[in-house]
């Protein structure tokens, strides 16, 4: 891997189109955008990877665009793009392709067509919508199916659904408002594995799946969303067209949703589904057997601890057993060769159901057999809350999906990778680890190219980085210190409002909002009051509101202008110490003779620190301070590599000169 930081100056045909496209669209040239557009087409030629930090103004997504419409309309094969979030596939879709289309119209050798495509279960199923499977697979009570008037939520949200297939033209979730629980969508979807297929299926000619994939299959640029692509790595048929180039953005989000999707859970909830969707097409004696192995199992999962499970005891394992012999059981016993849709779709999602259920035990009994340092995958129980009920589930996650990505992704296409935030502790070896890349002495790893086109933004002199360093250390149970409240309360009535606080937890967020409240002559708004797009919107429509949330805040939000201008961080986002997969990724690595933290723990923190710190400066005007409530960010050892990965404001440790700079931006 080579590290560029050095501009490419050489006039190139994607800098022509790119020039065209900005003035096009009103803009002003950018070298960083520039530079990553020059070294997007040159490993389209050259076919190395490429990994491109491009900080916040750089205009990233017309920078990969132009060469990759360049590149698909000339050579007649699509670029996928992949997001991490819909806000920016819809930004794409619905804004920055179209104008590209039509600036670039009459540089190439035709207009650019492009298309989104999301998974399956994102669509109306029209066979499931009019009664294709019936009472055999609706999860809901029998008397609601055909109920013109439902009495429960669940009722009206599938009839309302119901009525909605007649008015959409594309069947899309995302176009539905206002929205329904998943709950409620499960009644009119299907996954592409429950789905029996086009030509089984009476309305396999008005699928909006099948619509949606076949726009997709003759588009240049194909914008989808990293859990369709780590669909796409996973299984044994191909969801995406075929492809030899990928754009990867917001590719910091990349290895964490693969392995949420490479995650295999078994609870009462999902275990319940598969029973009932069988027991309605098997005989009474062999359902009632997977009734009683769901049983027995689900209540030996009541009797365990959470936490990661390192041995299985033998009473555990039996019942495992058991409840995989007795799906597969299940599973034999269902006919799937009825030609008719309406048994075909019922039995083909029971099947579906029974085989995830008999994988994952297996899965999970299989994780046991190597010795703990060469496991690959890692076994945990949970116990999530959910509207004041304990849901205990047994999960199962790989404990790394480098060799996934690598063999998979890699291996497949050229690859672009980019986002604001890569370099960790300032560099890309970290993120470069975890995608599989080579790294260091690795020989399995694929060659790549880093580049840093940094920013427009002049941090030092736009910024202020303050570290609270006087403050006694965060303790453990994530609510606020006195001594940190008071510091809250003087920095936000000094930026008079005008506030983003990232919390750690929601409890903290929640405890620090209640207690401003009672402080400030300012409004304070906190996560979970109102739809967090609704209360972005009053955040940044009013100048002296206050906005206090957790992770996804840390993440998505833009603001420019005045409405923020300050950031305040409760503490260092390390991951909790308890996860049970951060801490048998730190254990393997230590046993490989590396540094778990730094690599596990403290690389985790220093991104999210990043992406946190990024929602400072949204446009060229913006002023400013970033506020770390967390002494440890000037006093650990790991204090530097954590300030390496964030944007290099001016930084200090002196509260009386951030209060003073707050105060004249309130004034100014």
């Amino acid at each position: 891997m080579a590290a560029d930081t050095e501009p490419t100056t050489a006039p190139t045909r994607v800098s022509d189109l790119l020039a065209a496209a900005v003035t096009a669209l009103g803009g002003a040239r950018r070298d960083g955008q520039v530079q990553m557009a020059q070294a997007v087409e040159r490993s389209f030629s050259s076919g190395e990877h490429l990994a491109v930090q491009a900080g916040t103004g750089t205009g990233k997504s017309l920078a990969y665009l132009v060469p990759a419409i360049s590149h698909a309309v000339e050579s007649n094969h699509p670029v996928v793009v992949s997001t991490a979030t819909i806000a920016l596939q819809r930004q794409l879709v619905d804004r920055d392709l179209p104008r590209l289309a039509d600036a670039l119209a009459a540089e190439l050798p035709r207009r650019p067509e492009f298309a989104l495509l999301k998974g399956r279960g994102n669509y109306l199923c029209l066979n499931k919508i009019h009664g294709g499977a019936g009472r055999e697979s609706y999860d809901g009570p029998q008397e609601e199916l055909f109920d013109a008037v439902a009495s429960t939520q669940l009722g009206r949200d599938v009839k309302r659904l119901n009525d909605w297939s007649s008015d959409t033209e594309t069947g899309d979730r995302d176009e539905l408002t206002p929205g329904v629980p998943d709950r409620s969508w499960s009644q009119v979807s299907v996954s592409a594995r429950e789905c029996i297929g086009a030509t089984r299926c009476t309305y396999g000619t008005d699928c909006f799946a099948e619509k949606a994939r076949a726009k997709a299959g003759t588009a240049d640029v194909v914008v989808t969303n990293h859990a369709l692509l780590a669909i796409d790595a996973i299984a044994d048929v191909n969801v995406l067209p075929e492809h030899d180039m990928l754009v990867v953005d917001e590719a910091h989000e990349l290895v964490d949703r693969v392995t949420s999707v490479a995650t295999g859970e078994l609870s009462a909830t999902s275990l319940g589904i598969a029973h009932r969707r069988a027991s309605r097409l098997v005989d009474p004696e062999v359902a009632q057997r997977l009734e009683a192995a769901i049983a027995t199992f689900t209540s030996a999962l009541h009797d365990e601890e959470p936490g990661r499970k390192d041995h299985l005891d033998e009473e555990l394992t039996a019942y495992l057993v058991v409840l995989r012999d007795a799906t597969d059981k299940v599973r034999s016993s269902i006919d799937t060769s009825p030609s008719d849709p309406k048994a075909a779709s019922a039995r083909n999602e029971a099947v579906t159901a029974l085989s995830d259920v008999s994988d994952i035990a297996t899965r999970v009994l299989s994780s046991y057999g190597p010795a703990i340092p060469d496991r690959t995958d890692v076994v945990w129980l949970d116990r999530d809350e959910i509207r004041g009920q304990v849901r205990v589930v047994l999960r199962v996650a790989p404990l790394s999906v480098a060799g996934l990505l690598r063999g998979r992704i890699f291996d497949q296409s050229t690859v672009i990778l980019t986002s604001a935030t890569l370099t960790v502790g300032g560099t890309f070896d970290a993120m470069a680890r975890s995608w599989g890349l080579k790294f260091g002495d690795d020989d399995e790893g694929a060659k790549w190219r880093g580049l840093d086109v940094g920013s427009p933004f002049s941090h030092a002199e736009s910024g202020i980085l303050y570290v609270a360093a006087h403050l006694p250390p965060p303790g453990r149970d994530g609510v606020g210190s006195a001594e940190q409240l008071d510091e809250i309360a003087g920095l936000v009535t000094a930026a008079g409002g005008r506030t983003l606080g990232l919390f750690s937890s929601m409890r903290a967020a929640k405890a620090t909002a209640e207690a401003m409240r009672g402080r400030l002559d300012t409004p304070v708004l906190c996560q979970g009051e109102d739809t967090t797009s609704a209360l972005v919107r009053r955040f940044a429509e009013d100048d002296e509101t206050s906005l206090f949330g957790t992770l996804s805040l840390w993440q998505g939000v833009d603001v420019p202008g005045p409405s923020l201008t300050l950031v305040l961080i409760d503490r260092i986002p390390f991951p909790r110490p308890d996860d049970p997969l951060v801490t048998a990724r730190q254990r393997a690595i230590a046993a490989h003779g590396g540094n778990g933290f730094m690599a596990v723990a403290a690389s985790h923190a220093a991104l999210l620190l990043a992406q946190g710190a990024g929602r400072l400066l949204r446009s060229v005007d913006d002023r400013g301070v970033v506020a770390v409530l967390d002494s440890r960010m000037a006093t650990a050892r790991y204090a530097g590599y954590l300030r390496a990965s964030l944007p290099p404001y001016w930084a200090t440790t002196d509260g009386v000169r951030v209060r003073a700079a707050l105060e004249r931006l309130r004034d100014g």
